[in-house]
């Protein structure tokens, strides 16, 4: 069988012995970019109309994932979940949490908001940007609504922990299980150090900088007792800022001393006794027992699944433009 599309032309080339050699070889040659030609653009188009189809199933899958549900019509729990660590691209990321947290307190029927944190913590600016939504979403509830609050609950899963916490002191009431790991307020930083590895394998260390602690904090140099200072005064300002917010959310609720603010955590009895949470209680027991309704309706949205899939897709499509034009080489800059 002869597949002539895949199959290169394997005819003789002219024989120069021959009269009018020179005016077959021109249009050998003619023929050939001719056909290399059709060739390229069958490939195009292919290319082309892969794309085309991949981009409408992509739109049709995320359309119908991310239609936004009916609105609830009867009186329900709205229920905003912090899973996981506060990061800007986790599923617990400031835009998401937020996002989830305006949807619920327009919500018409709804008669309170659930946070339901099961977090390590994570990024201290993430977290201050939800606690300060929360705080900023009850004001404006409050004044849009003629003095009416809208209460909002804080429960503790397995970890209520660092800015999961940061994020819970917002709430009106942290309720957790008994098992609940709660507290872990403080601050860190973490790195290694390689300056006597590097020596001792007689390598150099060639690190140019334009400014005096530019390279602060780089694991291969040393860490001097200024830049040390430098680093701690930071973490000791977080920190600082991290126990004020705890004071102005749980204020005399707190029984106990510093050691609440030493990066201990406790157990979800010891965090009641402490003063950290206000009782024992999940999501559906708080739903009933304060806001009077026996159905919970979720608010926070999980990332589309495809978002990986089209970065991907980017990226195969940029290497296949680099490889059309003949591009093989590195494109990233020399720094």
């Amino acid at each position: 069988m002869n597949w002539k599309f895949w199959n290169k032309r394997c005819d003789s080339l002219p024989d120069p012995s021959q009269a009018d050699w020179d005016r077959a070889l021109i249009n050998r040659v003619v023929i050939e970019y001719l056909d290399d030609q059709r060739k390229r653009r069958r490939w195009s188009v292919l290319f082309k109309l892969s794309i085309l189809i991949y981009v409408i199933v992509t739109f049709a899958v995320t359309a119908q994932f991310l239609a936004p549900a009916s609105a609830p019509t009867e009186d329900h729990a709205a229920l905003v979940e912090i899973n996981g660590i506060i990061d800007t691209d986790s599923d617990a990321s400031a835009d998401r949490v937020i996002f989830a947290l305006r949807t619920a307190f327009e919500a018409k029927h709804a008669k309170g908001v659930i946070l339901r944190i099961n977090s390590p913590g994570g990024s201290p600016v993430q977290a201050g940007y939800i606690n300060d939504e929360i705080k900023r979403l009850k004001e404006k509830y409050k004044k849009d609504h003629d003095g009416k609050d809208m209460p909002v609950y804080a429960v503790a899963v397995d970890l209520c922990a660092s800015g999961g916490y940061y994020v819970a002191v917002g709430a009106d009431a942290i309720y957790v299980d008994k098992a609940s790991l709660v507290g872990s307020i403080g601050v860190r930083m973490d790195g290694f150090g390689f300056q006597k590895a590097i020596e001792d394998l007689g390598i150099e260390r060639r690190l140019l900088t334009a400014g005096a602690n530019k390279g602060i904090l780089d694991p291969f140099s040393p860490l001097d007792e200024s830049q040390r200072d430098f680093i701690q005064g930071v973490l000791d300002q977080l920190h600082a800022q991290f126990i004020d917010e705890v004071k102005r959310g749980r204020g005399d609720k707190l029984k106990g001393g510093d050691e609440l603010f030493s990066g201990l955590f406790w157990s979800g009895e010891e965090a009641v006794e402490l003063g950290l949470a206000d009782g024992l209680g999940n999501s559906t027991q708080i739903a009933r027992d304060l806001l009077g309704t026996e159905k919970v309706v979720k608010y926070s949205k999980k990332r589309n699944p495809l978002d990986s899939m089209a970065r991907r897709l980017g990226t195969m499509v940029g290497l296949g433009i680099r490889e059309s034009v003949g591009l093989t080489g590195s494109l990233s800059p020399p720094y």
